[in-house]
């Protein structure tokens, strides 16, 4: 038994014809060859995509995909629940039809604005820009500027988003605004992504729906409230967005986030151009939170 073991022993130790000495003419043929056979399956393209996808799945194990899908029951849910701030959202779109009436367009170009656009602040901006031959490009910068904190929120939202199939993921960011987002967020940063994409999706439809409703009510009886500021409606959309701080988890670390955030704002809205607040203090939040860990918050 002893002789057989050595035996066997000694056989994998000799040197195989790869570790032994080779021609280095040998040796040149052989690494040309693995090329010309790497070449001819990198030439043809399902051959390349087998081989790219191959190699990377041998070097990075494959990711578990969570379920994450729209309830319908919890995208009602979010409907109602975004139910009363959507009444305020209808007189604004109510003051936005009276202003773009004032303005020579029509009835049914207004309210197709509104529908397609969703964005308040960006509509009353073209309106000050409209005439009779409309800026095309200073409209287009001037609309990318007002909604340029949307890229923030696409990118807050896309590590649960990118799990639904791309016509439910781009539906969803249609009606995505400040309110809905804050909510879903909030909800999502709980674990509860049912009730967070309810809200993403069913509060967007509540908003955009009463945005939709105002503006036409605003072509007929506008008058009615022709200045919401007047009334001091424009603090609405502030105070909510100021109880979902107070209301949310508070630690160290979140209310310094916060404080770089609206201090980061207040001096953009002071020496910076207009509407340029919203993004550089969401910015300014946003890199004190990746360099400030939440396990080191306490």
């Amino acid at each position: 038994m002893v002789q057989k073991l050595s035996f066997k022993l000694q056989i994998t130790t000799l040197p195989t014809p790869a570790q032994g000495p080779e021609n280095p003419r040998t040796q040149r043929i052989g690494r040309t060859g693995r090329w010309r056979r790497k070449a001819r399956a990198y030439s043809r393209p399902c051959s390349f995509f087998l081989l790219f996808f191959s190699e990377s799945a041998l070097s990075v194990p494959p990711l578990p995909t969570p379920a994450v899908t729209l309830n319908r029951h919890a995208i009602w849910r979010g409907f109602q629940q975004l139910l009363p701030i959507s009444l305020f959202v209808a007189v604004f779109g109510l003051a936005f039809g009276l202003a773009a009436v004032q303005t020579g367009l029509g009835g049914s170009a207004i309210v197709l604005m509104s529908a397609l656009v969703f964005t308040g602040a960006a509509q009353f901006a073209t309106l000050d820009l409209w005439g009779a031959q409309v800026p095309l490009v200073p409209l287009a910068v001037t609309v990318f500027a007002i909604n340029a904190r949307h890229l923030l929120m696409g990118a807050t939202l896309y590590p649960w988003l990118r799990h639904l199939p791309p016509v439910q993921r781009y539906a969803v960011m249609l009606v995505a605004s400040d309110a809905n987002w804050a909510l879903s967020i909030q909800a999502l940063g709980q674990n509860d992504t049912n009730r967070g994409l309810g809200l993403l999706l069913g509060g967007g439809l509540a908003l955009w729906l009463f945005w939709i409703v105002g503006t036409w009510l605003g072509l007929y009886m506008g008058n009615a409230i022709a200045d919401p500021v007047r009334w001091g409606l424009d603090m609405v959309m502030g105070c909510f967005l100021l109880t979902m701080v107070v209301d949310g988890r508070k630690d160290r670390r979140l209310v310094a986030i916060w404080a770089m955030a609206a201090g980061a704002s207040l001096l953009a809205w002071r020496y910076l151009p207009e509407n340029s607040h919203v993004v550089v203090g969401a910015i300014a939040g946003g890199l004190l939170g990746a360099f400030w860990p939440e396990e080191n918050a306490a």
